[in-house]
């Protein structure tokens, strides 16, 4: 084995994939995004650690405003007459199915609000909360919440819209206190607020929540961001993200507001004045913390001066007001609140990790309690999120693992940037509607489209998914019709999600079955009995370590690239062996040493890209494929895999023109 540094790997490792809401089923950018990233990792990780070392969990975000909201319209609308719970689970069971089509090998896909998860998940919630509120870290406070006076009745947060008043926000999509690129704000700060319910503008009404004072780890959150800062596995968006948020308190004011403001300075808490400079058209005004900020606002709002608020800490609601949630214990009065959607599903992991571990049979894992998976020096947990949930992960995730005193370790975060559609940002609920991933099934194969995904480099910056078979723009015009050709319809145009479908279909086939074919014609169907060149042997190891590093870092597409220039090469020696050798039975059989020593390094780097078509290659071998695919065995062959004895280990028979990777049929 070769004695090159290597990277660290923990003894245990939970990978996380955010949790999908429970309102609907998958599109192409929850599975391309985020799920088969982590996929990625977590398949590579049990090759390299165990599989009884590796959790994958996630699951369908069963509770909030979004569900209760999807739910009414579909009753109001469509006449459905099941149960919240029924329309859940009915989401709930195509997401699974949609992960399953794409072959997301999640140990366990729950519910937060579904069995055999969701005792687990009360449970956890109502400790994790008395934990909070005993070692002093939540405090109640007042807040005012939108009621429709006209429906009578007060509205959760997807029940009213408006623009974000974050500075140099440009979300037109805010809901009551977060917008949907997942700026946090105040509910009273929403501009233009407008009832979804009956249309009309909700007014403000006080209610009592819980908070977590979250402002009190500001100097915790700074020294994890120079821990991060340090961390090659960490991105640099997740920094830079989290410190946008660890800055003063700031109010912005237009100059042309500047004579009310003066009017009522006098009024305001202690402050700092900056001017604007240079093309800056707006002042701003700085204070020591959120309280006096919110006590500016309430002057500034008096006097008729409009402004907007920047980005600092401010407490994290924990509990709403909803019904449609996880029951938050009473504490010093308070009853029947429901907790907030997204603190719950910051913990939904933990859950999930119990879930798991609890109903699995003894042996499956090493170890079934979860704080070896959670808190042990010796694990890991990886999360895979989306960029715009930065803030959740990021910022008010590890502020409460600090607060809870549980010995949880900081999360490493895995951020993606936004996977486009068509070179624009998609959404379901929004103007551009993203396919799902269900529909991408009747163009491509899912190993085609894991392959493409993964080599879109999201860990650097946001990229298009532009399948051809759904681009209705025009290519050009039909010179003898005069009529437009739309893309799709294109023979000309070439389909980019198929760009690294031709390695697997034409380079790594063909490597697989030139091994195969050549063994049942020179080796009688053995493995050949000749060592593979040292050449090809040193070929294979750079190749490994350098797959090795690149999936620690989480760069999928450096580790898809090492893999392919390395069956490209692979491929071309074989070729140029192989004709050399025509005729020749003695020099064929060691061109094929070659072609099997490579083909089994490809299997073992392509397995966590596309497991299906690398496990046949493992049958056809007839190698065990914890055998095959073991990173112990990393810098072996397949003649070290099968016991050295060639001669007593027959291969499959491979029929003719068999394909271990294969077109969809509407490319053939």
């Amino acid at each position: 084995m070769p004695t090159t540094d290597r990277p660290h790997f923990p003894a245990r490792a939970i990978i996380t994939a955010g949790m999908p809401y429970g309102n609907k089923n998958l599109h192409f950018g929850h599975i391309g995004g985020v799920f088969v990233p982590a996929d990625f990792f977590a398949r590579f990780l049990r090759d390299r650690i165990g599989a009884k070392n590796v959790l994958f969990v996630s699951g369908t975000d069963c509770y909030g405003s979004p569900i209760m909201e999807g739910y009414r319209k579909k009753v109001e609308q469509e006449g459905y007459e099941g149960t919240i719970v029924d329309y859940v689970n009915a989401n709930h069971t195509l997401q699974k199915e949609a992960l399953d089509a794409y072959e997301v090998s999640l140990d366990i896909f729950a519910g937060s609000g579904l069995e055999p998860a969701a005792p687990f998940h009360a449970k956890l919630t109502d400790e994790l909360i008395r934990r909070l509120h005993e070692r002093g870290h939540l405090h109640k406070l007042s807040t005012r919440q939108f009621y429709d006076t006209q429906a009578g009745q007060f509205l959760n947060g997807r029940q009213v819209i408006g623009r974000c008043p974050v500075r140099g926000c440009k979300s037109e999509k805010a809901y009551a206190d977060e917008c949907d690129l997942g700026h946090q704000f105040d509910p009273e700060e929403l501009i233009a607020p407008v009832s979804q319910l009956t249309g009309t503008t909700p007014e403000l009404r006080p209610v009592d929540n819980w908070y977590f004072d979250l402002p009190a780890f500001k100097e915790t959150l700074e020294a994890l961001m120079d821990e991060w800062d340090a961390d090659p596995q960490v991105r640099d968006i997740v920094t830079k993200t989290v410190r946008e948020s660890l800055v003063a308190p700031i109010i912005y004011i237009q100059d042309k507001f500047r004579e009310g403001f003066d009017a009522v300075r006098d009024q305001l808490p202690e402050h700092t004045l900056h001017e604007a400079t240079g093309n800056q058209q707006s002042f701003s005004v700085e204070f020591a913390d959120w309280q006096a900020r919110d006590k500016a606002r309430e002057v500034l709002e008096g006097a008729g001066v409009r402004f907007r608020t920047g980005k600092t800490l401010l407490p994290f609601r924990i509990t709403g007001n909803i019904d449609w949630g996880v029951a938050a214990p009473d504490l010093e009065g308070t009853h029947d609140l429901t907790v907030w959607c997204w603190p719950e599903s910051l913990w939904a992991p933990i859950s999930f990790s119990q879930t798991a571990l609890a109903l699995a049979p003894e042996g499956r894992y090493s170890s079934k309690d979860w704080h070896d998976w959670w808190c042990a020096e010796d694990a890991r947990v990886y999360q895979f999120i989306g960029q715009d949930n930065i803030y959740f992960y990021c910022v008010a995730q590890p502020a409460m693992w600090e607060a809870l005193g549980w010995d949880l370790f900081q999360d490493t975060p895995i951020a993606n940037y936004h996977i486009l559609f068509m070179n624009k940002k998609a959404s379901s609920s929004g103007a551009i509607k993203p396919p799902m991933a269900a529909e991408l099934l009747d163009f491509y194969t899912p190993e085609q489209l894991r392959a493409h995904w993964l080599s879109l480099g999201l860990d650097a910056k946001a990229v298009s998914f532009s399948p051809k078979a759904f681009d209705t723009s025009v290519s050009r015009k039909d010179k003898k019709t005069g009529e437009e050709v739309l893309v799709k319809d294109d023979p000309r145009v070439v389909d980019p999600a198929l760009k690294e479908s031709a390695f697997l279909t034409n380079i790594f086939n063909r490597l697989a079955r030139s091994c195969f074919y050549g063994a049942a014609n020179v080796c009688e169907g053995h493995l050949p009995t000749t060592a593979p060149s040292e050449a090809c042997v040193a070929a294979c190891d750079e190749a490994t370590l350098a797959f090795e590093r690149a999936a620690h870092a989480f760069n999928a597409h450096e580790a898809l690239s090492v893999a392919e220039e390395f069956g490209r090469a692979a491929n071309k020696r074989w070729d140029d062996a192989s004709k050399a050798a025509k005729g020749d039975d003695v020099a064929y059989e060691a061109a094929l040493a070659d072609a099997f020593r490579s083909l089994r390094t490809l299997a073992l780097l392509m397995h966590p890209v596309v497991p299906s078509g690398c496990e046949r290659i493992a049958q056809f071998l007839r190698i065990p494929a914890e055998t095959f695919f073991g990173w112990e065995h990393a810098f072996e062959g397949v003649v070290e895999l099968a016991g050295g004895d060639t001669a007593a280990h027959a291969i499959e028979q491979l029929p003719p023109r068999y394909d271990f990777f294969e077109k969809h049929p509407s490319q053939r």
